[in-house]
């Protein structure tokens, strides 16, 4: 039995308490009408997804007084006021959308947009003047005419069975690695063997890997509890092989007297919660020795223990489920390759003569 002291905060309340003080020193460069805005989303939204939304509106604002000449006599979008909303023209949308396309940052960066991109950014420009339309504190909502950018199908990207064995393997043995990544590797291999292993055996998101704690783990019934996206919890399974991965990290974890008061399961060499990008980097790492054409992310182990799991089941709903997906057709959307499998199997599946 592991005791491991607990901290005030979970890493959930931690994060969003983060992005809600970074959301608010950036709502200090808005109008104060637009304050109405975040706090009519607030209910429906979590801190960094209205996070997001402030720094996409206010790309859009200081586009607007630097690229066009509808506020010659503002300085700063603070000057703004809702009036202003409807200055707009479904041309200004336009122009914006083309300028999302590739436009220099203040840093002086180059940034550039696929069409998902733009249509997240145009998603935030819409609900800002639909909110103040439905509130009849504008008499006009041309945003909502904007035709969003076409968004193309993108390949899903996935190991395949003999690739996952691979990868597992690299990531305990370390071979393919260089010097210097090998001196890391002694010292993380039990634990990045149980970051991938609870990844490829859950289905886990990478933010619900690093969120979980000590706490969340029972061995007795080999489950996790896990926290989703808006901040629900359900209980996930997994099999004997990660439990094994897991154990072996949680006593190699147990020697470091460094994380007796660290409630986090996966942990950094600086004996802190290891972050998602942390998570992000390590699985680069690895698969590019694996499969060095395909660009493997936590989202692509999600993707093939996705696959995995319909293939032994033959269950999109089942699929559904433990991926935490809250509408059905979201998983036929990112698993729609297996639907060949299913065309074929179906061509053969009913008879129509007798086998006598």
């Amino acid at each position: 039995m592991y005791n491991f002291g607990m901290k005030n905060q979970s890493y959930y309340n931690e994060r969003k308490i983060e992005n809600t003080a970074k959301l608010r020193k950036i709502l200090k460069e808005f109008p104060d009408f637009a304050l109405d805005f975040f706090i009519g989303i607030e209910n429906r939204t979590t801190a960094l997804t209205r996070l997001n939304y402030a720094y996409d509106l206010r790309l859009f604002f200081k586009w607007a007084l630097n690229e066009t000449n509808l506020f010659k006599d503002k300085n700063d979008i603070s000057e703004l006021e809702v009036k202003d909303l409807e200055k707009f023209h479904t041309t200004h949308f336009e122009r914006y959308m083309s300028y999302l396309t590739s436009y220099v940052d203040e840093k002086g960066e180059t940034i550039t947009n696929s069409e998902r991109g733009k249509a997240r950014k145009i998603a935030a420009v819409r609900s800002f003047f639909k909110y103040y339309f439905r509130n009849e504190m504008i008499s006009v909502d041309l945003a909502s005419k904007i035709e969003m950018p076409k968004l193309h199908e993108k390949p899903i990207i996935r190991f395949e069975n003999e690739e996952v064995f691979k990868f597992l393997d690299t990531v305990d043995t370390g071979n393919g690695l260089d010097g210097h990544q090998k001196g890391f590797h002694k010292h993380t291999r039990t634990r990045d063997v149980a970051i991938m292993t609870l990844l490829l055996g859950t289905g886990l998101r990478v933010s619900e890997c690093v969120g979980l704690n000590i706490k969340d783990i029972d061995f007795s019934h080999n489950a996790i509890n896990v926290t989703r996206k808006g901040g629900n919890q359900v209980i996930l399974y997994f099999s004997d092989e990660v439990k094994i991965a897991l154990f072996d990290w949680m006593e190699e974890r147990s020697q470091n007297p460094l994380l007796a008061d660290e409630p986090a399961l996966f942990t950094s060499l600086q004996n802190r919660r290891i972050s998602t990008r942390a998570v992000e980097k390590l699985v680069k790492k690895y698969a590019e020795i694996v499969t060095p054409l395909k660009h493997i992310t936590p989202h692509k182990l999600r993707s093939t223990y996705g696959t995995r799991l319909y293939h032994a089941t033959q269950d999109i709903y089942v699929v559904a489920d433990v991926l935490g997906h809250k509408d059905v057709n979201t998983t036929k959307k990112h698993y729609a390759a297996i639907s060949d499998d299913i065309r074929k199997n179906a061509s053969t599946a009913v008879s129509l003569h007798s086998n006598d």
